[in-house]
């Protein structure tokens, strides 16, 4: 099946309802394993789904307290490399529960068309710490020490 726009408008939907519903088990069948996000700072690779899981809880609590409520994003572009694979670039848009904008980043994903469908192979993010640690001093909440 092709990798198209639409297929993948519903992988982000699906994405977006996975975090903001604070749904691990989701959030994580949109991704292959292993998987790998890198930064400025930081690559790693998450070997298992439990592991990933494990991950995204952890993050939960801190999202909380920062007031996410829902998720939305915009999606730049597509650049379909082959058959089976598209890099997109998406800017995510992180909301408080009355609709108001909190914060957003903007990520590249390696999305690879799998039996079950669309799946993250590799994550790199742009500018989503930074922002991150905007919103946590404007909040006044401490961000745990980076590992």
């Amino acid at each position: 099946m092709t990798v198209n726009e639409q297929r993948i408008d519903d992988y982000l939907s699906r994405y977006a309802t996975a975090l903001a519903e604070f749904d691990a088990e989701a959030a994580v069948d949109l991704w292959s394993a292993p998987g790998m996000i890198a930064d400025d700072q930081f690559s790693g690779v998450i070997e298992t789904r439990d592991a990933m899981i494990q991950a995204l809880k952890q993050s939960y609590p801190l999202y909380r307290q920062l007031g996410l409520a829902s998720v939305d994003y915009e999606l730049f572009e597509r650049s379909v490399l082959s058959e089976r694979l598209v890099l997109v670039r998406v800017r995510w848009i992180f909301l408080d529960d009355e609709g108001d904008h909190l914060t957003d980043a903007t990520s590249y994903y390696l999305l690879r068309d799998e039996e079950e469908g669309l799946r993250a192979v590799v994550c790199i993010e742009t500018d989503s710490m930074e922002k991150l640690q905007a919103l946590a001093a404007e909040k006044g909440v401490e961000l745990p020490p980076s590992e």
